[in-house]
């Protein structure tokens, strides 16, 4: 074994302290500029309660985040196209070995951009085409012996 001793803790301590005593001055030139940042960190959080305080009052005293939430719950845009679009039914029907042209509309404020029918007749389509921004014309024939019934459809956006 080495013959060296090691020190008390006793003695660790003690100069420890006396590092400690001498150096009083240059640990409090120190810890003053920490002081005055963890002073000057409180004033900003002060100021930001302030500002935020302000935010609130021009908000009609609600918080920001329930405002966000109250906008995330408004209607807007339709977020697909099937929001925008809608399907308007008619049914009619066409006695035998005649034709004739049937009519839809959009309701009001929508636009056409198609148009079709069914039928559970002999029913054959002449014409199909838009006759205003609105409205759908389809010129059906019945070819059969029988009345046919016809179901029109137009498809309307807006």
């Amino acid at each position: 074994m080495n013959g060296r001793k090691w020190p008390s803790p006793a003695l660790v301590i003690a100069v420890l302290a006396l590092f400690v005593s001498l150096s009083g001055t240059a640990v409090a030139a120190g810890v003053v500029p920490l002081a005055k940042r963890a002073l000057s960190a409180d004033k900003a959080k002060l100021a930001d309660k302030a500002k935020q305080a302000d935010n609130a009052k021009k908000l009609g005293g609600e918080t920001a985040a329930a405002i966000i939430a109250k906008a995330a719950q408004t209607p807007g845009p339709a977020g697909t196209a099937a929001g925008l679009v809608a399907v308007k039914q008619a049914t009619d029907s066409l006695t035998a070995k005649t034709g004739r042209a049937f009519v839809i509309a959009c309701d009001t404020g929508k636009k056409v951009i198609s148009g079709g029918f069914a039928s559970d007749g002999e029913v054959y389509s002449f014409d199909s085409r838009p006759i205003t921004d609105a409205a759908w014309e389809i010129y059906l024939a019945n070819g059969g012996e029988a009345n046919a019934g016809v179901t029109l459809y137009a498809v309307c956006i807006g």
